[in-house]
């Protein structure tokens, strides 16, 4: 079953490319049978996903609304 076997930079290449599609059966397998037999990858996935989900929150990010400018100016007259 070489044809599954793949290398650390392999896996890598298949996780970041997964982001974006779907990957075929035949790499979804190799890529899980790759993860339960190393230590880095999934560190790596993880690393990935946490990339993501920042990346996510970045761009879902909205300022929140200011106060309207006569709130600002009469708090500040009044002090």
């Amino acid at each position: 079953m070489i044809p599954l076997k793949r290398s650390c930079k392999e896996v890598a290449a298949l996780i970041v490319a997964r982001e974006d599609q779907a990957l075929p059966l035949r790499e979804r397998i190799a890529l899980r049978l790759h993860m339960a037999m190393c230590g880095a990858c999934p560190k790596f996935e993880r690393q990935v996903l946490t990339m993501r989900n920042a990346m996510q929150q970045w761009r879902n990010y909205q300022e929140p609304p200011s106060p309207p400018e006569s709130v600002t100016k009469d708090t500040l007259s009044s002090s």
